[in-house]
């Protein structure tokens, strides 16, 4: 029996993190999980040793590319998402796509796809710092930024370079069975399947407001959200109609005023999570949410994961962590 061959496209200056990802998971014989395991190979792109970030150099290979036997090409992240990427790599995703070739991007590499019209009226997902710049130069694509991976027929894209590692489980998920990925995930001390997307780990930035009135209101509304405020209640304080907050908080903020208020609430939330071991009774309530249920339904909305899956990925712990060996 043949074993599956996966190639990794590399090019200069690509995150040794990156690249690391797929040779962990594909390059690192593991016959008592399947045998044969995989094949793997990584192809620098072009004629001239590639360099990785940081201090790592690869030499380029005999013959270059040889799409015949391969069964799964991996691109990795790109190194500047505002460039083109290089047109020898677009050329060869797009035979790879021509040929019936799996596609697996992770992170950024997500642009070497859509550059390849591979994305195409396809989902696809990339880092959630990158998918407004995704969508801007590829309308084409359906980008879905909330997922931590996606697959679409043979193309498979992944977020963050971490989720890669949930990408390429998944790979092995589809080529060897669950009881494999989960063997291979317990060894590499990950979980086979993580549960949410991408929000839990975007934390949108406060906006900057200007407008002395406005400003005033906000740091106002962020001190007393334990209360249940109201638009009426925010225009009060700052002495205006309710129109006016509404339309100000559109102009300024691009939303309502209990979107805002909202988002805030979960802002909170999200910090007592990490930082604290409050009752979720407590936090909700100091959050303004009323409730245990009402913080449950709004995070879960907002975030993708229960408070308590939440707690449990990015409270900060201060007893010693046991590293599995």
């Amino acid at each position: 029996m043949r074993a599956h061959h996966v190639v990794m496209a590399v090019t200069d200056d690509m995150p040794i993190f990156e690249a690391a990802v797929p040779c962990q998971v594909f390059g690192v014989d593991r016959p008592h999980l399947a045998d044969p395991w995989y094949r793997f190979s990584a192809v620098p792109i072009g004629d001239a040793p590639v360099r990785l970030s940081p201090g790592f150099t690869l030499a380029p290979v005999s013959g270059g590319w040889d799409l015949d036997s391969t069964d799964t090409l991996v691109i990795p992240a790109c190194t500047n998402v505002h460039d083109d990427p290089p047109a020898e790599l677009v050329d060869v995703v797009r035979e790879a796509y021509r040929r019936g070739i799996r596609i697996l991007s992770i992170c950024s590499g997500a642009f070497v796809l859509a550059a390849a019209g591979v994305l195409d009226g396809r989902r696809a997902t990339t880092h959630w710092l990158h998918a407004e710049e995704l969508s801007r130069r590829y309308p084409a694509v359906r980008v879905d930024p909330s997922v931590l991976y996606v697959e679409d027929a043979n193309v498979i894209t992944s977020a963050g370079t971490v989720a890669g590692i949930d990408a390429c489980l998944h790979v092995v998920r589809v080529d060897h069975g669950a009881a494999v990925a989960a063997e291979l995930a317990r060894r590499l001390v990950t979980p086979p399947h993580r549960d949410g997307g991408q929000a839990q780990y975007h934390r949108p930035a406060s906006p900057v407001v200007r407008d002395d009135w406005l400003a005033a209101l906000l740091d106002w509304a962020t001190e007393h959200l334990h209360l249940p405020l109201s638009i009426a209640d925010l225009a009060a304080q700052a002495n205006v109609s309710v129109r006016t907050v509404e339309r100000r908080f559109a102009e300024a903020l691009g939303m309502s005023p209990l979107r805002w208020l909202l988002q805030q609430r979960v802002r909170r939330a999200q910090q007592f999570l990490e930082t604290s071991d409050r009752p979720i009774g407590w936090i909700a309530d100091s959050c303004g949410f009323g409730g245990p249920a009402s913080l449950r339904a709004h995070f879960a909305r907002i975030v993708g994961v229960s408070p308590t899956a939440y707690r449990r990925t990015f409270h900060e712990r201060t007893s010693t962590t046991r590293i599995a060996s």
